[in-house]
């Protein structure tokens, strides 16, 4: 008997390749029409192509304002993802040898606080800090010298690198958590039935296994504190980061200056991922293994 012929699988098929398309597009031509026009040359009006001209990237690095917000932002993304990482790591090794019944608990909190809108944690934090200044600030100046100035705890830098650490360190618990999920224990076993301690069993084997999804989630810590907007905007005080600045300037309307700006927001992000993916390939000719990247770990 012939096998029967499907006759609308090429139309299914066509379909569901445009609607991929579509969904890219969908998600990309926004950006791309942002870096397009911010090599714009106009002096206004953004959507109105008048030539191609670098001159807004020499304003915008040139400006003292972005350099410094700049600055602020990549020191906070920086520190944010150490922190993050590092908390993150320690938390899902720890939470690998506790029993069942508190893994479970701690696995839902966890869940949690990934499911809660940015913006329900961005007002907790900021009630957390804001009662802890009002707590310390009395203290302080009670512990004072007499005639001297006593310090004040302000939101600033250090109020938004915490509350991005708090938000951030789920994920890389998750990511973590995932990795030693699908970790080959038999390695460990092995190293302990050779005497080896424990610190020396971490630093062979089990860190050269979770290594992918410790750089995993640096990389999306950093990302997520750079581009950071809602949580910044309530803890910062008068600390000013470079997604501040930015929606400060859409106020006004958007200009090539501001798409500029984002793009070189969006240059640092490609940048960090590029070498991010580099260190993972390095790491993955020296111990043979295959196919190893930040995607393949959030799909995990």
């Amino acid at each position: 008997m012939r096998p029967r012929v499907d006759r609308w699988a090429p139309i299914v098929e066509g379909a569901f390749r445009l609607q991929a398309i579509a969904v890219y597009v969908f998600l990309f031509l926004p950006i791309a029409v942002v870096v397009v026009f911010s090599f714009n040359n106009t002096e206004r009006l953004a959507a109105v192509w008048q030539g191609f001209s670098l001159k807004w990237y020499q304003r915008a690095l040139a400006d003292q304002n972005v350099q410094n917000t700049l600055r602020t932002n990549l020191s906070i993304a920086l520190a944010n993802a150490v922190l993050a990482t590092a908390f993150g790591t320690m938390a899902a090794l720890g939470l690998q040898r506790v029993p069942r019944r508190v893994r479970v608990v701690f696995d839902a909190l966890t869940y949690v606080s990934v499911i809660i809108p940015e913006i329900v944690i961005a007002l907790a934090t900021l009630v957390l800090f804001r009662t802890f200044s009002d707590t310390v600030n009395p203290v302080l100046a009670t512990l004072a010298a007499a005639g001297q100035r006593a310090p004040v705890v302000r939101l600033g830098e250090w109020s938004i690198i915490l509350a991005h650490v708090l938000f951030n360190l789920s994920l890389v618990l998750l990511l973590v958590r995932a990795r030693l999920a699908g970790m080959d224990r038999t390695l460990v076993d092995a190293s302990y039935d050779l005497f080896a301690t424990p610190w020396r069993t971490f630093r062979q084997i089990t860190f050269p296994q979770l290594l992918p999804a410790i750089v995993a989630g640096f990389l999306l810590s950093f990302t997520f504190s750079f581009d950071d907007y809602v949580i910044s905007s309530f803890v910062s005080g008068s600390q000013t980061t470079l997604p501040l600045f930015v929606f400060s300037q859409t106020r006004q309307g958007v200009t090539p200056l501001t798409n500029a700006i984002a793009a070189l927001m969006l240059l640092v992000t490609f940048t960090v991922l590029v070498i991010g993916q580099w260190l993972l390939s390095r790491q993955a000719r020296r111990t043979g293994a295959r196919g190893t990247a930040p995607i393949g770990l959030m799909a995990e």
